[in-house]
Formats: C-alpha cells, structure tokens, sequence
C-alpha cells in the first residue's frame, strides 16, 4: 500500500454514517471538505469534526469558506465576510488600510473555523479580476497581480494568526477565461510568457508564504494540451522547477466537467486521479459524489490503492509529510472564548468599517 493518502472526500450529511466511518478509514483518504449540507449550527459541526477526528486524528478537514458567495456557514454567529473584491476596492482608498482589513478577514475566517474543528479554507484566490469571469467575478482581490498578492498575504497572514494554513488558487490564474470550469473545459490561447508575467505572478511572489495550491482546470494551448492540473509541465516543471513552490498540491475537484477529459477522452475518476498525482498533484478531490450513495467513492479509493499495489502510479516521498503540514500546530480557542478576545472584537470592527 502506497505510503501517501491523496484523496480528499465529502460526506452526504450533517453526520457520520457507518459508510462514511468506513471511507474516512480508508488508507487513501487523507482529507475531507465540507459543504453546507454538512451544517445545521456550530454545535452540530463541533460534534461532526469531533467524530471525524475520532475515525482519523490525522486528516486534514477543509471547506471552501472565502467570503461573499462562497461561504459556506453564514448562521449561528459566523461573521459573513467580505468579497475579496471589496478588500480590492478598499486598497484604492488606502492601501495599508485594506492589507489590515485583509489580515482582520484572515484571522476571523480562520479562528470561526477552527472554533468548530475546520482545519483549512480553500483560500486566498489569486486569480486576477478581468471582469469577464461568472465563477471568479468578486471573488478576486484586483486585476493588478501586485495588489492581488499584497492584499492575498495579508489575508493569509491572519489565517496563520489563528493557526490556519492557506491555499492559494487557481493556479497560473482563472481569471481571465470566461468559460466556468464546473461545466466546460476552459481555454486559455495566451503565451507563457504572458501568464507568468501577469496571471502566475502572484504565485512567485508568495512562493515562501503559500502552504497549498490548486491548479486550475484551465488548458493553457500555448504551454500544454492538458489542463494545470494534469500537466507535469505546469505542476513540476513551472509551479515548483521555475517558481519554487514548496507546499502542497490539491487538484480540484475531480467531479468538474473539467476535469476528467484528457487527450479527447473521458477519464474514470481513477484514472483521472492517478493522472493528477502523476503530474505532481498531493492530494486530490472528489466531491459530491456521497450523496448518491458514495459509489463513485468507494471506486476511487479501492482503484487508487490497488494501482499504487500495482506500480500505476509512485507515492511521492514528500507528499505525505507536505499534506500533514496544512494540519494546525496550535490549540484553537473555543467560540465561547474568541467573542471575547480583544484580537478577535478588534478584526470585527475592522471589518465593519470596509465600507467606509
């Protein structure tokens, strides 16, 4: 059995069944994402993570939680934060102001969510904001890449202040093809040169703060015919060769219109999985495919053990230890505790005040 637990899942409900105990078990799970049919309050969660935690104290438990429409807990006390574009929009106003309201977004994403035992948000987004995109739009900080990776360290630098790691996506950019990758295959005809000086930027320029990455599932015609996150050329040769990036590698979602055609064909989840780790992927995601009864994801962790068994794809040494790192190393506080802390009160004034 391969020394490496890529696979990200999801789970249909608000807790565990007796399927997803078995699932998260499993020697290929190493992560699982939550979704807002997984919430109904804060205790709820709690208790949820808390079981998780029981099955396997070392998986990384993640959602996409980056403000405006993509957040995926807004009730019972959870602070609706900003779009990034808001924190964008700030810096035209007063820089240094907006990079303090981008650390304050940071700190109260991270500390709610770790309040509730969420080890890591898919976020910041780096993809630069070209006005063109329906699944990026607000969601970017700025179409300047300078002021994207400003505002983006920031951000992540109150995640770290409340023991969060990051992710930064979608790696080289996804802002600006309009096509939304959820149902399409998005192209991209812009040169490698063009990209790594604009779209990719940001990526080198935090390539010492960024502990994780997603690529996109974009294909970049003028750099490979396979999209990011399948391409060795993007992920080995460019992300980490020419950018030096260190941390983790997630592929996005596997169950995206995106991301399974390959060379004209239509991957099982399998293969596309084993293809992504190939190309330098750690961990890959598979979501909402628990809700059917789990199939596709009992296949995909059965098929990926038995191909690393039979030498189809190669544990890379590192990527254990580089999915282990996106685990917090501190205690969190509890919800109870951070509405009192000073930190906490004054990031949630900060905040408040965005709109000024």
């Amino acid at each position: 059995m391969a020394d490496q637990a890529p696979v990200v899942l999801d789970i249909a409900g608000t807790e565990l069944t007796p399927d997803d105990r078995r699932r998260l078990r499993h020697p290929m799970t190493g992560g699982l994402i939550l979704f807002a049919r997984n919430w109904v309050d804060r205790a709820q969660l709690t208790r949820l993570t808390a079981a998780v935690r029981e099955e396997r104290p070392d998986i990384v438990i993640s959602v996409d939680h980056e403000g405006g429409r993509v957040q995926r807990f807004r009730t019972d006390g959870f602070t609706h934060l900003p779009p990034m574009r808001a924190l964008g929009a700030a810096w035209m106003r007063d820089a240094l102001a907006a990079t303090d309201a981008a650390t304050a977004a940071g700190y109260v994403l991270g500390a709610e969510l770790r309040a509730c035992g969420v080890d890591l948000s898919f976020t910041p987004v780096l993809d630069l904001d070209y006005g063109g995109s329906s699944v990026i739009g607000d969601r970017a900080f700025h179409r300047d890449p300078r002021v994207a990776a400003m505002l983006a360290k920031s951000l992540m630098h109150g995640l770290l202040l409340a023991g969060m790691a990051n992710c930064g996506k979608h790696f080289p950019g996804h802002g600006f093809v309009k096509a939304d990758s959820h149902t399409e295959v998005p192209v991209d005809r812009r040169s490698l040169k063009a990209i790594l000086a604009d779209d990719a930027q940001p990526y080198a320029w935090l390539s010492t703060s960024l502990a994780s990455v997603m690529p996109a599932h974009v294909v970049y015609t003028k750099v490979d015919s396979r999209p990011a996150g399948f391409s060795s050329r993007w992920l080995h040769d460019i992300l980490r060769g020419q950018l030096g990036f260190t941390g983790a590698v997630f592929s996005d979602d596997l169950s995206m219109a995106g991301a399974r055609v390959l060379d004209g064909a239509e991957l099982s989840y399998t293969a596309a999985a084993e293809q992504a780790l190939r190309a330098g992927c750690d961990m890959v995601l598979l979501c909402n495919q628990s809700v059917d009864g789990g199939a596709a994801v009992d296949a995909l962790l059965d098929g990926l053990a038995a191909r690393a068994d039979q030498g189809g794809w190669q544990p890379d040494p590192h990527a254990e230890q580089r999915r282990l790192d996106l685990l917090p190393q501190t205690e969190p506080l509890a919800w109870d505790e951070l509405m009192l802390q000073p930190a906490y009160q004054r990031a949630l004034e900060r905040l408040a005040g965005l709109a000024g």
